[in-house]
């Protein structure tokens, strides 16, 4: 198994910024980027996904990864339901919401791989090491 020295290698961070890609891009069309409010907070928290992973993965710590790790599950969460409301008002079809849907659903499933991982694993991190 190749080491993971930066958070571009993890997989999570990977499948992370593909979505947002996604959400930039259904989001940016007609309907969908006048609402300012739905547009700006699916972006937000899509962002924050990835923004997750990389800023608990240079914390130097697996305690501290795995909290931001966490907040990162949740914001799956949030941007699934916010595309619900987006699906409601006709801004996507639904072959868009299920391809997003799936893509937050593999994201979700990596970090909670990568969870289980630092649970078990004996290393504490970078910030531990004497």
């Amino acid at each position: 198994m190749a080491k993971i020295e930066r958070f571009e290698d993890l997989m999570s961070w990977q499948k992370a910024r593909e979505l947002n890609r996604l959400v930039y891009g259904i989001s940016r069309q007609a309907a969908f980027a006048k609402d300012f409010g739905l547009r700006d907070q699916i972006r937000s928290a899509s962002i924050s996904i990835m923004s997750n992973i990389a800023e608990g993965f240079e914390r130097g710590g697996d305690k501290e990864f795995l909290q931001f790790l966490s907040i990162t599950k949740g914001s799956c969460g949030e941007v699934r339901s916010q595309f619900y409301a987006a699906l409601d008002e006709n801004y996507l079809t639904t072959e868009q919401f299920k391809d997003i849907c799936d893509r937050c659903i593999e994201v979700s499933r990596l970090i909670s791989g990568l969870m289980t991982y630092l649970r078990r694993a004996e290393l504490k991190g970078s910030k531990f090491k004497e």
